[in-house]
Parts: C-alpha cells; sequence; structure tokens
C-alpha cells in the first residue's frame, strides 16, 4: 500500500506540474509529430539525465570499494587547496588506501575556476594515463575534474571545441570518457548530477561552459557529514545557488517553445525548458529550501537542516540540469567575471571573488518580476512555498510578490545591498549586459523575451535591493 500511494502522489504532482499560464499552459507541453518530416521549429520531446546518486552520513567511506569495482588502477583525485586539509578529503584517502586504490593528487584546483585553472587541470591529466576521475570538492572542483576528463580523452581537441557557442564551438562529444565519481562538499551547485562545467573565459570577462550530458559524473556521493565543514557564508551562497536553480528551471520556457527542434536526438541540448519531471524536482527543492535554508546557515552544527539542504541541492540539480536556468544565471557570469576587488567574506581565496551563489542571487527580485506576466502562477506558487500569503493577490502582482518574498528573504541572511555592495555601478552596466548577451544557452529560456534595453534596466533595478 505504501508503494501504491507513493505512485499516486507523484502522479498528482505530475498533475500538478502543467499549469494554465500563458508559458506553461498544458496545450503547450503536447508537442506532436517527430524532428524529421515535420518542419517542426520548436522541439516536441524531452528526455531526463542524471548521475548515480547514493546518499547517507558517512557513505563516502565506500569510495574505495566502488574504485575497487570499477578495477581501477590509476585514479586521478581532484581538490583544492583548502579542502585538502579538511575531513572531506580525509575521509576519501582513508578508504583510498585501506583499499590499495593507486591514485595521484591534484590539488591546484581554483575557486570559481577559469579557462586558464581549467587547462592547467587538463595538463595534469593528459601527463598520465588515469582510468578514473574522482572529485572531492563544490562546484568548481566537480566542473575542473569533469573538464580534465573530457580533454583528456580528445587529446587532439582545441580547447574552445566543446566549450558552449557563441564563445565556443559548441560540437559533440564523440569519444568516450573515463569513469568521474563526485563527492560533493557543498550544498549548492548540484555538479554532482549535471553534465555541465562552468568557468570565466578570461578574454570576455565572462563566464561560459561546457554542456553535455556525455560530462555528468558516473556516480554522486552525497555525504551530509561533510556540509558540517562549511563556514557560514559558504553555506549561504550555496543556498542561493540552490533557490535560483529551482525557481530558474520551474519558470523556464517549456520545452515544447524552445527552437530549434533538433535534427538529431545528439543535438538536443542538455538545458531544454521546463518540461513536467523536471517541475516535480524544482518544487520540491523550493520546499526544501524554504524549510530549512535559514537554519543551515545559522548553525553549522544543525546536521538535520545542512543534510536536508545537501538533498535540496541534488533535487534542484536533477530539475535544472534538464530543464536548464535562465535569466539571474545569465546575468551572474558578467557580475563574477568583471569582479574588481570585492573580497567575499566566509572564502580563503587570494583573488577578488563576488561566489557563484551570490551573483546569481542579486539580481532575482528583478528578474522574476520581470518574468511574472509570463507564467504569474508560478510565481505565486514560488513566493507561497517561501512563506507569502498569496490568497488575496492578482495574478498581475505575481512579479511584484516574489521580488518582495525575495528581498525579505535576502535581507534575513545578510545578503550584500545590491551589486553596488559588491563593487558595481551604474557605468558598469554597459559591460555587464556585454557579457551576459553571449549567454543565449541560458537566457533563451527566460520565459519573456528581453532586449539589450531590458537587461540594463534588470541591471540598474539590481544595484540596490533593501
Amino acid at each position: 500500500m505504501a508503494g501504491r500511494d507513493r505512485i499516486v502522489y507523484l502522479l498528482r504532482q505530475l498533475e500538478r506540474a502543467a499549469c494554465g499560464c500563458p508559458a506553461h499552459s498544458s496545450a503547450l507541453h503536447q508537442g506532436t509529430g517527430a524532428a524529421s518530416g515535420t518542419g517542426r521549429k520548436t522541439d516536441y520531446a524531452f528526455e531526463m539525465a542524471s548521475s548515480n546518486i547514493r546518499y547517507g552520513a558517512g557513505v563516502s567511506r565506500e569510495i574505495g570499494m566502488d574504485l575497487q569495482n570499477l578495477g581501477a588502477r590509476n585514479v586521478c583525485l581532484m581538490t583544492d587547496q583548502n579542502l585538502c586539509r579538511l575531513p572531506p578529503m580525509t575521509a576519501v584517502l582513508e578508504s583510498l588506501g585501506k583499499n590499495g586504490v593507486a591514485f595521484r593528487v591534484f590539488d591546484n584546483v581554483r575557486v570559481e575556476p577559469t579557462d586558464s585553472s581549467f587547462k592547467e587541470a587538463i595538463s595534469f591529466a593528459k601527463k598520465d594515463s588515469f582510468d578514473v576521475f574522482v572529485a572531492v570538492g563544490g562546484g568548481s572542483v566537480i566542473d575542473t575534474c569533469k573538464a580534465a576528463n573530457l580533454y583528456s580523452c580528445h587529446p587532439e581537441a582545441d580547447f574552445l571545441d566543446f566549450v558552449n557557442a557563441p564563445i565556443g564551438k559548441g560540437r559533440p562529444v564523440t569519444n568516450a570518457l573515463k569513469p568521474l565519481i563526485a563527492v560533493p562538499t557543498t550544498a549548492g551547485t548540484g555538479s554532482e548530477t549535471t553534465g555541465v562545467a562552468i568557468f570565466d573565459y578570461e578574454p570576455l570577462k565572462a563566464k561560459t561552459g561546457i554542456a553535455s550530458r556525455a560530462i555528468r559524473p558516473t556516480l554522486g556521493i552525497v555525504d551530509p557529514l561533510h556540509t558540517l565543514s562549511m563556514p557560514e557564508r559558504v553555506a549561504a551562497n550555496s543556498g542561493f545557488d540552490v533557490l535560483c536553480h529551482a525557481l530558474e528551471s520551474y519558470t523556464a520556457l517549456p520545452y515544447s517553445q524552445r527552437a530549434p527542434c533538433p535534427t538529431n536526438p545528439i543535438y538536443r541540448p542538455a538545458y531544454q525548458g521546463s518540461n513536467p519531471i523536471s517541475d516535480v524536482w524544482s518544487r520540491h527543492a523550493l520546499n526544501v529550501v524554504a524549510k530549512y535554508m535559514k537554519r543551515a546557515v545559522r548553525d553549522p552544527e544543525d546536521l538535520e537542516a545542512r543534510s536536508s539542504m545537501h538533498l535540496a541541492s541534488v533535487f534542484a540539480g536533477i530539475g535544472f540540469g534538464n530543464a536548464g536556468v535562465h535569466l539571474c544565471h545569465g546575468m551572474s557570469y558578467p557580475i563574477a567575471g568583471n569582479v574588481k576587488t570585492h573580497a567575499a567574506r566566509g572564502y580563503c581565496v587570494e583573488h577578488p571573488l563576488v561566489p557563484h551563489g551570490l551573483s546569481v542571487v542579486l539580481t532575482s527580485p528583478a528578474v522574476f518580476s520581470f518574468t511574472a506576466p509570463m507564467c504569474p502562477e508560478r510565481h505565486l506558487e514560488a513566493a507561497e512555498i517561501l512563506g507569502a500569503d498569496v490568497r488575496q493577490v492578482r495574478r498581475e502582482d505575481a512579479g511584484a510578490v516574489l521580488a518582495d518574498t525575495l528581498r525579505q528573504f535576502l535581507f534575513d541572511l545578510q545578503v550584500e545591498d545590491g551589486l553596488a555592495a559588491v563593487g558595481y555601478s551604474r557605468d558598469d552596466i554597459p559591460a555587464l549586459v556585454k557579457g551576459t548577451l553571449p549567454q543565449e544557452r541560458v537566457t533563451k529560456l527566460s520565459p519573456r523575451a528581453h532586449t539589450e534595453e531590458d537587461l540594463s534596466r534588470l541591471f540598474e533595478s539590481s544595484m540596490k535591493l533593501y
């Protein structure tokens, strides 16, 4: 009976996912016809992909056995210089030693990686014949390890071959990659579930990335004990990434409105647009964030809250890893890439830094106020989940209500007061817009079309939050 109840619950969740607003009406989720021979301009199908996930307190101790089971003879173990001395790395090293696994460590991963730091890791991977990759760290480490695996298995490829267009060539991955096991130590990026690797492209001072299902980890080992070592601000900024992953994927353009329709399944992007299955994961992640995030930030020893946020990161990762994100992330890339002198609280790094989650969430009130007219019901549902009373709210006020709800959420968690507080002024807006324009892989998934003038207004509105 328990199994039947669970199935009924999930079916009801899927039914709820089909809301009646303009961007998400059920009719728009009912694409017809195949890609070939119909002349369709927009897609008619979506597919779900995710890494295998293993969750449990202390589960990192199993990784040595996993590597034995894979027949690993020479493991590339990647981390960063902060984590190499912390309990998560110690647990993994003990498991590898206990199980007699041979490995080499690369610990020079850069927090918020660049094309240069990716290339350094790729060079390390190419110099040896590694048969398995292991990443112990947050999204920066996992993404760097994905890139090292990809290019070491394509030794003749130019770096820009697999980088997303229009910055790179966006070519499909053709060679088989080595197994990659990800051990996430932050509760935010969801990188253990996705085929995406993000980096700062220094020549343009903007973030871009590589997106292919082929680079997603073989296994994500999600050990909530690792989140206890996160400093307060790292926990906050990681959580903001989960928040925006959930909100953006839930409000993204529906998959059946995304163009072009691929002529071959290999060309269907990882970020496909909102769909009924991703909706379930994204909505559930948002509920967990609403319930546990403030507790997780304020009390590093609250294992229930930090464990729940670790799972929320996975849930949101499955959601956005298949649906995609849109304007908050697209606009965040130049915010992080053009950083001047801002020193991020709680981060032990020697370079100026606007952490990814912070760069994403600072524009969220302006963005969701802008996108709400296209799917007001979803924006109101998100506001209600985050604590707003929406019983008497009109549909046309959905954006304002969600924006106010987000501002209060950020204020409660002591977020910097807008872009001005991290070193930007109105004079920087043209450069920020310029850095957003190449991010069409994500910005085109906004449910509302936008111009350069719209982007300028969104950045201007985000200069001050409170």
